[in-house]
């Protein structure tokens, strides 16, 4: 199951997968975009149930620059998430440069009332080199 999740961080008993793939087909590179696809797994490890509140992404380009994105949810839900649960997600990002960077975090609220933050493990954006 590692194989396919490359990069994996847990925080409080939560922990983070992350799969990324460029997607050539809505990528053009001829006008500065490239476009991965990141597919997310949140497992929970705890005793007790826990709802995705919030998230909060540092997206750095290429040159540096960089990028917030903060919401409520993900892709349109807040999922509550049993013990020994999982949720999966599939979501987009595009940039401006053929490389770059995401990490960040998720606010969680625990069934006992407690909040934490779960950390998004630091993911490559890498466009394939195009031979030329």
């Amino acid at each position: 199951m590692d194989a396919l999740f490359g990069e994996v961080a847990t925080t409080h008993g939560v922990t983070v997968r992350v799969s990324v793939s460029y997607l050539p087909e809505q990528s053009e590179p001829d006008r500065g975009r490239w476009y991965w696809a990141y597919h997310i797994r949140i497992e929970n490890g705890t005793d007790m149930a826990v709802q995705l509140l919030t998230r909060h992404w540092i997206i750095t380009d290429g040159r540096g620059g960089r990028h917030t994105v903060e919401g409520e949810g993900v892709v349109g839900e807040q999922p509550l998430i049993a013990p020994g649960g999982s949720y999966d997600y599939v979501s987009a990002c595009p940039l401006s440069t053929p490389t770059g960077n995401m990490r960040g975090h998720y606010h969680m609220l625990g069934e006992n009332g407690s909040t934490f933050d779960v950390a998004i493990p630091k993911f490559a954006l890498i466009a394939p080199a195009v031979a030329g």
